[in-house]
């Protein structure tokens, strides 16, 4: 971002300088809308949002997962119960 103004385009400068530091110019043209994006100068979500949304949907899952475990503990002391001989 600090030498987009020595070079004709946005992709011109990336592309060099993504050569200089040893990546491809796709991952740093990414690595740029990211950080247009943290600094609200592109619509999307930031990067923050992201991890929060990654740990919600982690959440979910494990949740998801106590539940199903819960409702099969419940099914199985529910069928022991009913074969349990009745007391009188």
């Amino acid at each position: 971002m600090d030498h987009q103004g020595d070079y004709a385009s946005q992709w011109e400068a990336i592309a060099s300088v993504a050569a200089k530091i040893g990546c491809t110019a796709e991952t740093l043209r990414r690595w740029v809308r990211q950080a247009e994006r943290d600094g609200g100068a592109r619509p999307g979500s930031t990067t923050e949002e992201r991890d929060r949304i990654r740990a919600l949907e982690r959440e979910v899952r494990e949740l998801r997962q106590a539940n199903e475990i819960l409702r099969k503990a419940s099914a199985y002391f529910a069928m022991a119960e009913l074969d349990r001989p009745l007391k009188r």
